[in-house]
């Protein structure tokens, strides 16, 4: 926190010889997403509006769990109109950034606040590691609302009903490409069902941290995995690996899956520990690591999760 507390008083400088050449300035509307699937959604909403500048805070691929602010990063919430955060445990430092902000009218979109009741809590599952000094403290909500398509849906309305009472002149038009947009979430879901239905086994078991509880939740899917989406684990003990392997064993699975980024060590072990050691191992993309790369060569929600179905379709046939 002291780190933060020294960039607020950059930040306020900054700020102070910053505003008048802003006034100056024709009036933009100012959208700041923290990642990037809140920001691909907010580039859908916005469409072809120049009106608008949206700004990826996290673009440099550090993972969500790990980022700290800097003073630009500060200076851009600071001053922005709309801000849209996913508002779990790693987006503490975001309420003292809140209290630096210097426009009165500007509207936050918290995500895990905005699922309402159908939030979810972060679960410990048979065979996970988990912190054991964490064990009596209170539920923490699972902060990977975005990877669900049915979530999506819901917030991206959110974001244009945002986009519309900071730019009242275009929100009719932020509705309707949220409602474009909307369906072809929804025709994506309906792939991700159908698979679902069709396919040879109904689990997935991750070597690696799991983020994707909202995914398997959609389509009433099993999970097995090493620690829970927002562990800072890395390391699993010889139980962990062999319960894995075991579970392997006695579904028959075809495929370990782990997380984009990661160190394969622990489901190549797991994998070495199975009877048949012939499991493909895969990859799905939880978009916690993002960079501006990777938008500047196209990468869309979209595609991220239709990359995500065929991973998942392999994992279960």
């Amino acid at each position: 926190m002291k780190k933060i507390v020294s960039l607020f008083l950059v930040l306020a400088l900054a700020i102070s010889c910053m505003l008048p050449a802003a006034m100056a300035e024709e009036k933009k509307i100012s959208v700041v997403a923290t990642i990037f699937p809140v920001y691909d959604w907010a580039r859908e909403v916005i469409g072809d509006h120049d009106n608008v500048q949206l700004t990826l805070l996290l673009d440099s691929g550090v993972d969500l769990h790990s980022y700290q602010p800097t003073a630009a990063d500060l200076l851009k919430i600071a001053a922005c109109d709309v801000f849209i955060y996913v508002g779990g445990e790693s987006d503490e430092w975001v309420e003292d950034a809140l209290n630096q902000a210097v426009n009165p009218n500007m509207i936050v979109i918290n995500l895990v606040e905005a699922m309402g009741e159908d939030i979810k809590n972060e679960e410990i599952v048979e065979g996970m590691e988990h912190e054991h000094e964490h064990e009596h403290e209170e539920e923490e909500a699972d902060e990977h609302v975005w990877l669900s398509l049915r979530n999506a849906q819901k917030l991206v309305n959110d974001i244009a009903s945002a986009l519309g009472s900071a730019d009242p002149a275009h929100a009719e038009s932020y509705q309707a490409n949220s409602a474009v947009y909307a369906e072809k979430l929804a025709a994506l879901d309906r792939e991700y069902d159908q698979a679902v239905s069709r396919a040879a086994f109904q689990t997935v078991l991750f070597a690696d941290r799991f983020p994707f509880r909202y995914l398997v939740d959609d389509y009433n899917l099993s999970y097995y995995a090493a620690f829970s989406g927002c562990s800072a684990e890395t390391e699993a003990s010889f139980q962990t690996v062999v319960f894995l392997a075991q579970k392997v064993d006695e579904l028959k699975l075809p495929a370990v899956l782990i997380i984009e980024g990661t160190n394969h060590k622990i489901a190549e072990t797991v994998i070495s520990s199975t009877t048949e050691k012939n499991q493909k191992l895969l990859t799905m993309n939880s978009l916690q690591g993002c960079t501006a790369k990777d938008v500047q060569d196209g990468m869309t929600y979209l595609s991220v999760m239709q990359d995500n179905l065929k991973v998942l379709e392999e994992a279960l046939n």
